[in-house]
């Protein structure tokens, strides 16, 4: 699968896998000036790229973990799409789920851009659905103990 990318500025940086197993590869901020993420606050950060995926693909837009975890800042929309037919800037929609506000500056890695194969739907409009054991229970229906 080839990933084709699109500097849109000189000065954005190119994703890469910064480990030899590494699934997703980091996304670095371009912006004019820093921007504050007050806890709560959302942005859609800058990264000076577009990209071009094969058809049959998409790329996914996911939080660091480390960024998560030490400061609280993640992807709102986690993950993110980008679809094979888009062709503008790619953006990282930041939220701060932390409690301080964080500092975003150009060439801070932000997210991960993984990409990954789309299986697409034959959509069977019908009467009914098969019954299962589960049938319609959702949304924490198994508890949150442990299994016996």
């Amino acid at each position: 699968m080839q990933l084709k990318v699109l500097r849109l500025n000189p000065q954005a940086r190119v994703p890469r896998y910064m480990t030899e197993h590494a699934a997703g590869m980091d996304l670095a901020a371009l912006l004019d000036a820093p921007i504050s993420l007050a806890p709560g606050q959302r942005a859609a950060v800058s990264t000076g790229l577009a990209i071009e995926l094969e058809p049959g693909y998409e790329a996914q837009v996911r939080p660091r973990s480390g960024l998560a975890l030490k400061q609280g800042v993640t992807v709102v929309n986690a993950p993110g799409t980008i679809d094979a037919d888009y062709r503008g800037e790619v953006k990282v929609l930041l939220i701060n789920a932390g409690t301080d506000p964080v500092t975003i500056s150009t060439g801070d890695r932000i997210a991960q851009l993984v990409v990954a194969p789309v299986t697409r739907a034959a959509i069977v409009e019908v009467d009914e659905l098969s019954s299962t054991e589960r049938g319609a229970g959702g949304f924490g229906h198994t508890g949150i103990g442990s299994a016996k």
